[in-house]
C-alpha cells in the first residue's frame, strides 16, 4: 500500500511540474518588455547655457504584443551626480533641428515619438533628441544620459549611456 501511494504521489508531482512548465512557456510572449541599448550619443551647444543631445538606439520587442509609446523621457546625470531633466524634441521637429544645427551631423534613424509602435518580434533603430539647460562643457563632463520609454499599458524600458 505504501509503495502504491508513493507511485501515485510521484505521478502527481510530475504532472504538476509538466503543467507549470507548459503554462509558463505558453505565456512567455505575453510579457511586454523591450531589450536594447543606446548605440551613439551626439551632443552640441546651442548657446552658453543650453545644449542638445541626440541618442541613436536599437531596441528589440521579443514579446507577442506591440509596444505602443506613451511617454519618452530623457535626463542627464551630471558629473556631481545631480540629475537634470531634458526636454524631448518632438519627432516632427527633428528634421528642422538637424537643418539648423549642422554640428550634430545627419539624421541616421527615424525619430521615436508618442503613439509610435514597435511591432512584436522585431528590432528597430530609432533616435531621440533632447534639450538640456546646461552648458556644453557640463554636458561633455556628464556621467551619462538616461532614456525612459513607457508603453500605453504601463511597462517601462530604461537604458543609459555615457556621453563619450
Amino acid at each position: 500500500m505504501n509503495k502504491r501511494l508513493l507511485i501515485i504521489f510521484g505521478g502527481a508531482v510530475v504532472a504538476i511540474v509538466v503543467a507549470v512548465i507548459v503554462i509558463v512557456n505558453a505565456n512567455k510572449g505575453s510579457h511586454l518588455e523591450l531589450q536594447g541599448k543606446i548605440m551613439k550619443v551626439r551632443t552640441g551647444a546651442l548657446d552658453a547655457r543650453n545644449s542638445l543631445a541626440v541618442m541613436d538606439f536599437r531596441v528589440e520587442n521579443p514579446s507577442d504584443l506591440p509596444f505602443v509609446v506613451r511617454i519618452v523621457e530623457i535626463s542627464l546625470e551630471k558629473a556631481n551626480g545631480e540629475m537634470v531633466d531634458g526636454v524631448t524634441i518632438s519627432k516632427a521637429d527633428l528634421k528642422i533641428m538637424f537643418q539648423y544645427n549642422r554640428f550634430l551631423g545627419d539624421q541616421y534613424n527615424e525619430g521615436l515619438g508618442l503613439s509610435d509602435t514597435i511591432p512584436p518580434h522585431s528590432t528597430v533603430d530609432r533616435m531621440v533628441a533632447g534639450h538640456f539647460e546646461v552648458s556644453d562643457e557640463d554636458l561633455q563632463k556628464a556621467k551619462a544620459v538616461h532614456l525612459i520609454i513607457q508603453d500605453v499599458h504601463g511597462p517601462l524600458w530604461e537604458t543609459s549611456a555615457s556621453i563619450h
